[in-house]
């Protein structure tokens, strides 16, 4: 099963973020569009794991203690650059508590044998993908170096950036994610209280 761990949206927050990507889209109608459900802070991505693992890692999830956090979604930009778009993002911030809690998680995988993080914690919201760069991965970034036709995006972004508001994040998941040819599909396996 392949696994990660993330923070859901509150529904007013995702449908605002939803109207943006609806209006953006005929500018990049070639780019893979987030589904409204798929949108999530990915706190770890945890890839393929055994069954007796994600029970371990669920266990070890359990006992992460952490307060609420408050976090705004305000802003989009590219990776790599607007030059070279692969990802359309959406800004997230968190400061030191959602990294702190992204540590906490990290630190609790690390014992049940995962990979402990090596870059900095950069959260954001995953909107839009280049077209053609499909890697099965839905945390990964994609290989097309033309953009599909996030560069058109890129080239039209307006001067003035979204707020799409502030919300208090009072749990956190453990979902499974199944490919599929229509795209990723999430599941929500367990739930872990932020108090």
């Amino acid at each position: 099963m392949r696994l990660f761990v993330a923070i859901d949206l509150e529904e007013t927050i995702r449908q605002r973020i939803v109207e943006s990507i609806e209006s953006l889209r005929p500018q990049a109608p070639r780019a893979r569009w987030q589904k409204p459900e798929s949108l999530h802070i990915t706190l770890k991505f945890l890839g393929e794991t055994a069954a007796d693992c994600a029970q371990q890692l669920e266990r070890l999830l359990a006992g992460v203690r952490h307060s609420p956090v408050t976090i705004r979604f305000a802003g989009t930009g590219f990776f790599p650059t607007p030059k070279s778009p692969r990802v359309f993002w959406g800004g997230v911030e968190g400061g030191e508590a959602l990294a702190s809690l992204a540590a906490a998680v990290d630190e609790a995988a690390s014992h049940a044998g995962f990979e402990r993080e090596q870059r900095a914690f950069r959260p954001h919201l995953t909107l839009a993908r280049a077209s053609g760069s499909a890697s099965g991965n839905p945390h990964q970034q994609p290989g097309n170096k033309k953009g599909g036709n996030l560069g058109a995006l890129a080239q039209q972004a307006p001067a003035a950036q979204p707020d799409f508001g502030t919300m208090t994040a009072h749990e956190f998941y453990l979902y499974e994610s199944k490919l599929s040819p229509a795209g990723a599909r999430y599941s929500k396996i367990a739930r872990f209280p932020l108090e």
